[in-house]
């Protein structure tokens, strides 16, 4: 199945499953932290259960890691400070960005031990913010105008992705099929979400919200959000054969879905009574 054929099959199933009687999902939380961090941020996770995030260590300096197994790798890219690593695939790769001395943002991809640098030339900042099992990677750069647009990355050439209606549009995630989460913002300043293939675009966003973001999709399709409520309170939405299923985190003040892998594993960002990030995994 191509591309093409495999994005037209989701606008059919959106538009065709939003008539139906929603199945009932349960949702099974973990906490996920870094031993000894102020604060604990997931980004992303893969089928393997690797997850990828950043953390605040107890010196107030902030990381990127990679958690797997109960085994924590730092990655912290060496060109700058800062690291955030915003996504893996099923082969271990990397991406994310990192703080410059000029206090830009550099995206990067790790992948054998090895950091390279990414970003379409003359970029003003850079941000890799999704990347699939065939290499390509997802994100948005600032242009010289003061403008921010989405970019596709495979591997040689980067094709610049503009959200029509768009003022920015900042990029997401990419699934297997090429399928990608775009977040955009719109005249009113909010923050809305599409999923395009590059050329088609189609506008999913959580029923009711001022704002939508689509964090990631798997390649099942299924789409993980962060949405903000009409009180500025964040939850977090799944959609899942084109119906959604809002939850937050039980222990949270706050809730944000970041990342989704092909097992029905979230993963994420909430807020303590503190107020301070913590990570969690939810099952469904």
């Amino acid at each position: 199945m191509n591309r093409r054929s495999v994005f037209a099959g989701l606008i059919v199933l959106f538009g065709f499953a939003a008539a139906a009687a929603a199945p009932t999902i349960t949702f099974k939380f973990f906490t996920e932290n870094v031993p000894t961090a102020q604060q604990t941020m997931v980004f992303a996770v893969n089928n393997s259960n690797v997850g990828v995030g950043s953390y605040i260590d107890s010196n107030g300096m902030r990381h990127g890691f990679m958690s797997s197994g109960g085994k924590l790798t730092n990655i912290d890219d060496p060109n700058g400070m800062n690291t955030y690593c915003f996504a893996i695939n099923n082969l271990g790769a990397v991406v994310g960005y990192y703080t410059t001395s000029n206090f830009g943002s550099q995206a990067f991809l790790y992948q054998a031990g090895t950091f390279t640098d990414i970003g379409p030339a003359g970029a003003t900042g850079t941000q890799a913010l999704g990347i699939n099992d065939h290499g390509a990677i997802n994100g948005n750069y600032g242009d010289s105008s003061g403008g921010v647009h989405g970019f596709l990355f495979n591997g040689t050439t980067y094709k610049t992705i503009d959200v029509p209606g768009a003022v920015y549009t900042l990029g997401g995630a990419i699934n297997n099929a090429g399928i990608m989460t775009e977040v955009w913002i719109d005249s009113s300043g909010n923050a809305e979400s599409s999923l395009t293939n590059g050329t088609q675009f189609k506008t999913v966003n959580v029923p009711g919200a001022e704002s939508s973001s689509a964090s990631a999709i798997s390649n099942g399709n299924d789409v993980i959000y962060s949405w903000e409520d009409a009180s500025d309170n964040y939850h977090a939405a799944l959609l899942h054969a084109g119906q959604f299923y809002n939850f937050d985190e039980p222990n949270g003040k706050r809730t944000f879905g970041y990342g989704i892998n092909d097992n029905h594993v979230i993963v994420g960002q909430f807020n303590d009574a503190s107020g301070l990030a913590e990570g969690y995994a939810a099952v469904y």
